[in-house]
């Protein structure tokens, strides 16, 4: 419950602070590559039930019919990732992934209770393959977060198996005092990506 109310007074601080921003992302991704500016997706949250995760919209409309470089060079395809040159990432979608911008819709996630503002970041229903039945049943023991512990320590280099690792462990002993760190340590990690 402490967790739960955590999550909702955050986001809505946030929102509140960031929706000029959010609404500055919006428009630029209209004016770059029009509409839709949001994209969903069907993603795994807690207990393994599906919801809709929004982001802002950082590839061509027609990315799926498309179908190209889904999978980052070097992972098995059902490990949902997208290669760096993706050549279907648009130009403001370049700039919204580098600052994370494009994840800020996700606020409303967790405010409707599909995430958390921590956990292990969601997975794709074709990610179910990836795990055994056990891993599986712990890592969605949590709800999914806008940032887990993987990122925090590894940004967006943890291999497939580093992050499994990591959201595992968070699953295993999550709990405030460890979201205020993962919390923390991700604006240091994006700060550093700023400034690079």
């Amino acid at each position: 419950m402490i967790k739960r109310a955590f999550d909702v007074v955050v986001a809505l601080l946030a929102l509140a602070l960031l929706w000029p921003l959010m609404l500055a992302a919006a428009l630029a991704v209209w004016l770059d590559s029009g509409r839709p500016v949001l994209f969903t997706q069907q993603r795994v949250g807690l207990g393994g039930r599906t919801f809709a995760l929004y982001k802002f919209r950082s590839m061509v409309v027609d990315a799926a019919a498309r179908g190209a470089g889904t999978a980052s060079a070097g992972q098995p395809a059902a490990w949902y990732s997208t290669a760096r040159d993706d050549p279907r990432i648009t130009r403001v979608g370049r700039l919204l992934r580098r600052s994370s911008i494009d994840e800020l819709p996700q606020l409303i996630n967790v405010l409707r209770g599909d995430m958390s503002l921590v956990g292990p970041r969601p997975d794709v229903p074709a990610q179910r393959g990836n795990y055994t039945a056990q891993q599986w049943a712990l890592r969605h023991s949590v709800r999914p977060g806008l940032t887990g512990l993987a990122q925090a320590l590894y940004r967006s280099r943890a291999t497939p198996e580093q992050r499994l690792q990591a959201d595992l462990e968070y699953a295993r002993h999550h709990g405030l005092l460890t979201d205020l760190r993962i919390l923390a340590l991700t604006v240091v990690q994006l700060l550093r990506r700023s400034a690079n």
